[in-house]
């Protein structure tokens, strides 16, 4: 039996998972903002995974796909996701290995994206810095390890949609 059975459609089932994005990046710019938490580069580039992956629940939740465009969505998903699960598990990576071993706190985000090509930005924040190497723990696991499982179970998800029961009118 498929667990997202319980939504009445596959349309409800990606604006809940839209929502759950919507939600996470706001605890995200809690984090940031109330907490006083500043985001490493590692974590604006899993921010914006997440972002590319609200995007697609959304396009999929107004589209209301059918099971062809399930599976268009499903690839969409693994895209996305697969971006945040990779750039989550470098930062856990990184949070792993002694600070010594990670070059020092260099440019702020703003100011790399500001004077830098944006593959050379990309390439310096996956390469890591001591600021990406703080542990934050929410419920005795750190930051990164949270979004990995967030985007491997979306991805999970997606998939299952594709053979989700739904009676409703679907635009392809």
């Amino acid at each position: 039996m498929n667990p997202l059975n319980i939504f009445p459609s596959r349309r409800l089932a990606y604006f809940v998972g839209f929502l759950i994005c919507a939600a996470l990046m706001g605890y995200a710019f809690f984090l940031q903002y109330v907490k006083e938490l500043e985001p490493c580069p590692m974590c604006w580039f899993q921010r914006a995974a997440l972002l590319a992956m609200a995007v697609v629940f959304l396009l999929a939740a107004i589209s209301n796909p059918g099971k062809p465009g399930a599976k268009l969505y499903a690839v969409l998903t693994l895209l996305t996701g697969g971006t945040g699960v990779a750039l989550a598990a470098r930062h856990l990576y990184i949070q792993s290995m002694p600070a010594d071993q990670l070059p020092s706190c260099g440019m702020g985000i703003t100011y790399m994206l500001e004077s830098m090509p944006f593959l050379d930005v990309f390439a310096r924040a996956f390469k890591g810095s001591t600021e990406c190497n703080k542990i934050d723990l929410i419920l005795g696991l750190p930051i990164p390890a949270w979004t990995l499982i967030f985007f491997v179970l979306a991805i999970i998800a997606s998939f299952l949609l594709i053979n989700h029961r739904s009676a409703q009118r679907r635009l392809f």
